[in-house]
């Protein structure tokens, strides 16, 4: 079976019931996504970090900054819904953004580090959301759609893992 190069652990597909147990494992992965990120792009060269992990994809360094820009804005949207009435949020254009050229020039240490904290503090966060609180919503202007915390928190989780596994893949297949 060939590799999914964009899609390597499948589409975000919420399961119909999400179970207090399920959050407790998403929460998790959110915390523990840190640290396999240094782990996995620790030992790589400038080269490797400025290596697409797919044809016409992001370098590994993107990659690494595309996190905490997409994980503080999630952040964000968390506290907007616990705290307004199923706002509207800000989009970004992520792709815009992973292009904007200083980029090149942030040591990926400086994304790490911003990872670490935003998920240390989204972590406490979301470990003291109660029911009610994982029950509020948000709007996302480019669909319209309100999108529901509880599920929330899965999407990134998956996102986390989504990218982590984009980097790890690739080091597989260029034996690194």
């Amino acid at each position: 079976m060939k590799e999914n190069l964009s899609y390597p652990i499948g589409p975000f597909v919420p399961p119909e019931n999400i179970s207090s147990a399920q959050i407790a494992v998403w929460i998790q992965e959110i915390e523990e996504l840190p640290a396999k990120f240094h782990s996995a792009v620790s030992d790589l060269s400038a080269e490797q970090l400025n290596t697409p992990y797919r044809p016409e994809g992001w370098t590994v360094r993107q990659v690494i900054h595309h996190l905490p820009d997409s994980h503080i804005g999630s952040y964000c949207r968390f506290h907007w819904a616990l705290t307004e009435d199923n706002p509207t949020i800000k989009a970004y254009d992520e792709k815009a953004w992973a292009n904007l050229s200083y980029q090149n020039n942030v040591p990926i240490e400086s994304s790490l580090g911003m990872l670490d904290h935003i998920h240390a503090r989204w972590v406490v966060l979301l470990k003291n959301l109660s029911d009610g609180d994982l029950e509020k919503t948000y709007v996302h202007p480019e669909d319209g759609k309100s999108y529901i915390l509880r599920e929330v928190v899965g999407m990134y989780a998956w996102h986390g893992n989504h990218h982590l596994a984009h980097v790890v893949n690739l080091k597989k297949r260029m034996n690194w």
